[in-house]
């Protein structure tokens, strides 16, 4: 457990392009042609999806993009996502010190990295985070929309949505932390049975109701936290993007859906969301 670990980039040329020049290329038409469904106020949490940017990136994009009078403000991003590859019990924090992209290394917070060790509901451990690639598909994101950052990358298992909650009161920090939950929505149904239960399950989350399950959000244990946090902080909620694989890039014989949804602490006045 070194402390000068570093977790290799993953999934780079698989979800996102390995070469620098082409994936600041690509991130900037995403943000660049990113147009969310309402004007957002400034972000406290965001919900943003994880599949590769040719399906979801544009989705994920639309979240992104609120973040740009943020860019000086935040140099602290929470990051949650559910585990595609390993059984975690509780909360996975890894071992590694910084996480590597093609844009360059981001450092762990040390202080947070120490503090969550006391929790008995956190594992210090790098294996589920290898080839995870929920939260490694955010960080380029992040590395252009914001200047300097650290973070602090939880993937979250088997744990009731008041753990979840309990968790990001901790982190909840001020106007200097962002939350990021990472989760696409149902997966592999024909693309207007996806559309019908994916609105359902977005107007859920719109109204704070955290009882979401794995069939309508593969992090539907995050984003329940997140939601009775939001509910305790009196956060509003506001959709910004809902498609799927059949919008993007994929047929849709069986697709996946996709959401961004902000958070902020700012209701927006009625004639703003028409």
């Amino acid at each position: 457990m070194a402390a000068a670990s570093i977790r290799p980039a993953a999934v780079a040329g698989l979800f996102y392009p390995h070469d620098e020049r082409v994936l600041r290329t690509q991130l900037a038409e995403l943000l660049a042609t990113a147009v969310p469904l309402e004007a957002a106020p400034i972000p406290k949490a965001i919900i943003v999806p994880h599949a590769g940017y040719i399906y979801s990136g544009a989705v994920a994009a639309s979240a992104y993009t609120s973040l740009a009078p943020l860019r000086e403000r935040i140099r602290r991003v929470v990051l949650l996502g559910p585990t595609h590859r390993m059984a975690v019990r509780g909360f996975a924090l890894p071992a590694a010190q910084v996480f590597a992209t093609p844009l360059g290394e981001v450092s762990l917070s040390q202080a947070d990295w120490l503090a969550l060790q006391a929790r008995p509901d956190v594992q210090v451990d790098d294996r589920p985070h290898a080839l995870e690639h929920c939260l490694e598909v955010q960080l380029p994101f992040l590395q252009v929309v914001l200047e300097r950052f650290e973070i602090v990358p939880l993937l979250v298992g088997d744990a009731p949505a008041a753990a979840v909650a309990e968790l990001l009161e901790a982190l909840w920090g001020g106007p200097e932390t962002l939350i990021v939950v990472s989760s696409d929505l149902s997966h592999y149904h024909p693309y207007r049975e996806a559309q019908w239960t994916d609105r359902a399950t977005v107007e859920a989350v719109l109204a704070l109701h955290d009882g979401i399950d794995h069939e309508q959000a593969c992090g539907a244990t995050p984003i329940n936290g997140l939601l009775l946090a939001a509910r305790r902080h009196h956060l509003h909620p506001q959709l910004l993007d809902l498609r799927n694989s059949g919008d993007t890039a994929g047929d849709r014989a069986r697709v996946v859906g996709y959401t961004s949804i902000a958070f902020s602490d700012t209701e927006l006045p009625d004639h703003a969301r028409h």
